[in-house]
């Protein structure tokens, strides 16, 4: 999976962004746990998805700021 841009975030709605997080953190949570159990392929997806979030969890933060 590709990293997700953030000029492609910005533009979803920050109810559509909440939801893509949420969906983001639930596969980090599902594939952490494949790794722990030496399941998952493609560890790099971890960090992939980690950055992800930050992306995301930084661009609401900035909506909030800016009102």
């Amino acid at each position: 999976m590709k990293a997700r841009k953030a000029k492609d975030l910005r533009e979803l709605s920050t109810e559509e962004l909440l939801k893509v997080l949420k969906d983001a953190e639930d596969t980090l949570q599902k594939q952490s746990i494949q790794h722990s159990l030496k399941q998952l392929q493609d560890t790099a997806y971890l960090k992939i998805i980690r950055k992800d979030i930050a992306r995301m969890k930084t661009i609401i933060h900035e909506r909030q700021i800016n009102g």
